[in-house]
């Protein structure tokens, strides 16, 4: 969806984690180019093609567009979450305090630097990354303990890397399904996430000129 929607774009290349290309982009402060990098899945993925990104082009921000998971009765299918702290809760740890490794990899999004009104409609929430799909078992959990509403793979990553680079982050991900008591609705059926994160990022794609003029450069 994102190569069928950006057409006027460079070549596209490889990289050892995903594909990229660049786009022109002139906003009010003058030109600056965009790379459209695909980072792959899962915090490993996330982690280092988030440092690859960083390390090769030194961007003055870093904005990630895509996907999550909603928990049902709490967000609808199609809305936009503006994440402002990610929550990394799949770490396990039987030999010392967990709490404390859990806050390690807590990560708070400062977008003071966003000014408003922003161009759709958002939830600013908590984000909690795990390398699994959301289990329906644990949301009242995650919900209680974390005030969280939406769940990913790996916006905790991103933003830990970026964070430790002392880079700006922006994170907008849309819920593509829904998951609540009974399941997951794409767990039963995998064209609904399909369909679902093809209106997501339908959607982020034609916001981004828009978010990318709120920017505080």
């Amino acid at each position: 969806i994102v190569k069928e929607l950006v057409t006027t774009r460079g070549e596209i290349q490889p990289s050892p984690y995903g594909e990229w290309f660049s786009a022109p982009r002139t906003d009010r402060e003058g030109s600056k180019p965009l790379i459209f990098f695909h980072g792959g899945w899962g915090k490993i993925a996330a982690a280092a093609s988030t440092q690859y990104v960083i390390s090769t082009w030194k961007p003055s921000l870093v904005i990630n567009l895509g996907t999550c998971g909603g928990f049902e009765g709490k967000i609808a299918k199609g809305d936009i979450v503006l994440v402002t702290k990610t929550v990394v809760y799949d770490l396990i740890d039987q030999m010392g305090d967990g709490e404390s490794h859990l806050a390690k990899y807590t990560t708070a999004l400062d977008i003071s630097w966003l000014t408003q009104p922003y161009p759709l409609a958002v939830k600013e929430s908590i984000m909690v990354s795990a390398d699994k799909d959301l289990d329906s078992q644990e949301i009242p959990y995650l919900a209680s303990k974390y005030g969280a509403i939406v769940g990913d793979w790996e916006s905790g990553a991103i933003a830990y890397v970026a964070h430790r680079n002392q880079t700006r982050c922006l994170i907008l991900r849309g819920v593509s399904d829904l998951v609540g008591s009974t399941g997951g609705e794409a767990y039963v059926d995998k064209q609904v996430f399909v369909e679902g994160a093809r209106n997501v990022m339908s959607t982020l794609l034609t916001s981004l000129p828009a978010w990318i003029d709120l920017v505080t450069w």
